[in-house]
């Protein structure tokens, strides 16, 4: 039975898309070979998006079926990022059952519009939270096991920790979505809020298949310039596959400069590398990284005038990679 409600919900969701065209229409199911993501031509992927916000505090109020609409038809995005709040209130941890919902709406949503998907267990302490992590994606791996938009990001932006903590839970956590999906992608984090990548690549997760890693930076930060560009060139030199499942436009806070000049580096330095990516985020907080200004609209429908200056910047940027 269950077997079958699976293929119902394969047949439900893909009978839905209007575009035989869309991301995942072109890319298929994306797999790691020779320590690179690719599509299911054996090429990278170019796939370009957005972050929402954690699922709680000024964040949740976008994260509805009608932003992802929008974000898919009018900022042209191939993939986004589902950032399922855990710890602080009313997060995962004290609210399960909201989570999941409002998770999975978003979730949906971006299956229905042919988009990619990650769902991001958005902790920086995951480690202390190992059971519920594993009841959560064993969850997920149940309801979207052969749906090739979805990626499991295990772990947001461990903290100051060693990689060896941090590689202790993927191996606990991995299996849990393995039992259920063999083969949909799985994001692992690395030390110091996934910059780590270097120290990853030197001693990488073993024993399973289609694992990638995510990198972040944010491109105004003093501290986030070659000197880390330097620590992902050397990962991706030894084979390690990298996805950046979160970068902003100011710095580290999610506040501060909006410096275009180091923005426009690190673009050119995605290009190069032909690396996925998703920029933080969708929210009309007031802050340099913030998409949105406040106000705008929780269906979506923004006119250029509703966006931040990080928001009209990472409308076209995506327009343009995306639409060539």
């Amino acid at each position: 039975m269950k077997t079958l409600a699976s293929a119902f919900l394969l047949i439900v969701l893909f009978s839905t898309y209007s575009n035989a065209q869309t991301p995942v229409m072109v890319n298929g199911a994306l797999k790691v070979k020779h320590g690179r993501i690719v599509n299911q031509n054996g090429v990278p992927p170019q796939l370009h998006g957005v972050s929402f916000s954690w699922s709680i505090w000024q964040g949740q109020k976008f994260y509805t079926p009608a932003v992802v609409d929008w974000l898919a038809s009018d900022f042209k995005i191939s993939i986004m990022r589902a950032a399922m709040a855990v710890q602080p209130d009313s997060g995962y941890l004290q609210k399960p059952e909201m989570q999941v919902q409002l998770i999975q709406s978003v979730v949906d949503e971006a299956i229905k519009d042919g988009i990619y998907v990650l769902i991001d267990w958005h902790d920086h302490h995951s480690n202390l939270h190992v059971a519920q992590s594993k009841a959560f994606f064993a969850m997920m791996a149940k309801k979207y096991a052969g749906v090739p938009n979805v990626i499991y990001e295990i772990w947001n932006e461990p903290e100051a920790i060693s990689w060896d903590t941090v590689k202790n839970y993927a191996l606990q956590i991995i299996p849990e979505i393995r039992k259920y999906d063999p083969n949909g992608l799985i994001i692992v984090g690395s030390s110091h809020w996934d910059q780590d990548v270097d120290i990853a690549a030197a001693d990488p997760v073993t024993g399973f298949s289609n694992i990638a890693y995510s990198f972040h930076f944010y491109a105004s930060d003093p501290n986030h310039q070659q000197q880390l560009r330097d620590k992902a060139d050397l990962a991706i030199k030894k084979g390690l596959p990298l996805l950046v499942t979160e970068w902003g436009v100011g710095e580290a806070s999610g506040d501060g400069k909006f410096d275009e000049q180091e923005v426009n580096a690190w673009m050119q330095w995605l290009t190069k590398n032909k690396l996925c990516w998703t920029n933080w985020n969708i929210t009309d907080k007031h802050e340099t990284t913030a998409l949105l200004l406040p106000g705008a609209s929780v269906n979506g429908g923004w006119t250029t005038d509703q966006l931040t200056p990080a928001g009209n910047y990472i409308r076209t940027e995506i327009r343009k990679l995306n639409t060539k």
